[in-house]
């Protein structure tokens, strides 16, 4: 990635809705360059979808949990594929460390929260499950940060 494609991810965040004209104008090109760029950075999976960001709060659901599920050996997908069926369950992760999946889910209230957890605690291969409530977001979601990184190694890698 060279100046231009960072610059031009720096608009598509900040700006996610002004346009191929409008960024082609901001950074000075031609709109034939912008959409080149957009298609290669589309083709190489650095921008991998175009939507809006929805608020569960704004759509009834305020309360926020972070779910770790211990799954019984052989049976992550089984778990995973059950996951889908859950409309509260927003994202699923493998991880290591405490569990085996962590899942963020929204609900209406808490007594709605232990609703959905016992939902889980039914899905066949979930052993037991470990709740987490979420009071508040510190940091958003973001990877703009990064943007402007690429290719750079952590501190002590090589």
């Amino acid at each position: 990635m060279d100046d231009l494609d960072v610059s031009l991810l720096r608009l598509l965040v900040e700006e996610p809705r002004a346009g191929m004209r409008e960024y082609a104008r901001v950074l000075g090109v031609a709109r034939g360059t912008v959409q080149a760029r957009l298609t290669r950075l589309e083709r190489d999976g650095v921008i991998d979808g175009y939507a809006p960001k929805l608020s569960p709060a704004m759509l009834g659901y305020p309360v926020l949990a972070l779910v770790h599920l211990h799954v019984a050996q052989g049976r992550l997908e089984d778990v995973i594929d059950s996951l889908h069926a859950l409309p509260e369950v927003l994202e699923a992760h493998s991880i290591a460390g405490e569990g085996d999946l962590v899942c963020r889910v929204a609900a209406k209230d808490n007594a709605y929260l232990e609703y959905v957890i016992q939902q889980l605690v039914r899905v066949p291969g979930v052993v037991r499950t470990k709740t987490e409530v979420i009071l508040s977001e510190r940091v958003r979601y973001r990877v703009l940060p990064l943007v402007a990184r690429p290719g750079r190694s952590a501190p002590g890698t090589p």
